[in-house]
């Protein structure tokens, strides 16, 4: 009695599999175009005419054993390992400790060298906050350095210079140097 009940359901259970799946074909609806996934809003002609990525990240380690994060909020790629980015975001943490976080409007990469420009704001670890119209930041170099008159805030008050370069020295430890026509006005 059993083994003829097996039998009967091992014909009619597929059967039955078959008769559900049929009636969900045959009696479902259309579908609508209108309806369609609303995750994606972007205009598919434009990124065909114009492509770029929006929040691209890139990481690495220089020579010097400093770890380098660039963010964006967007990338158009450019011929040869070059791209120009807006909203760009680079945190620079040296492997002993002391790190700095730029922020700037535009930047551009090529090669193993990031310019940014825009109006650069520079935050330091150590009680550093400045603005330079431009930085350079050579990942091969291990080296940041700007131009076009810097103004900001140090520990010991306010200072102004023509130039910064910040570098790692023959002592394995990073300096930062003011060139130029350098004015602190001192803060006790």
């Amino acid at each position: 009695m059993r083994s003829r009940l097996i039998a009967w359901l091992r014909v009619i259970l597929p059967l039955a599999a078959l008769a559900i799946l049929s009636t969900l074909f045959l009696l479902g609806r259309k579908p609508d175009p209108d309806a369609a996934i609303p995750y994606a809003e972007v205009d598919a002609e434009d990124l065909a005419r114009d492509p770029r990525m929006t929040r691209p990240e890139f990481a690495a380690v220089t020579d010097g054993g400093a770890a380098v994060t660039l963010t964006a909020e967007q990338l158009r790629p450019g011929a040869d390992d070059s791209g120009a980015a807006q909203g760009l975001r680079l945190t620079w943490r040296a492997a002993e400790g002391l790190a700095a976080d730029l922020t700037a409007p535009t930047a551009r990469v090529e090669d193993q060298v990031v310019h940014l420009s825009g109006g650069v704001r520079m935050t330091t670890s150590d009680g550093w906050a400045m603005t330079i119209p431009q930085i350079e930041g050579d990942l091969a170099g291990d080296s940041i350095s700007g131009s076009g008159g810097l103004q900001g805030f140090a520990p010991l008050g306010r200072v102004r210079a023509d130039s910064l370069e910040w570098t790692r020295g023959d002592d394995g430890q990073q300096h930062l140097r003011l060139n130029g026509d350098v004015r602190l006005l001192y803060q006790p």
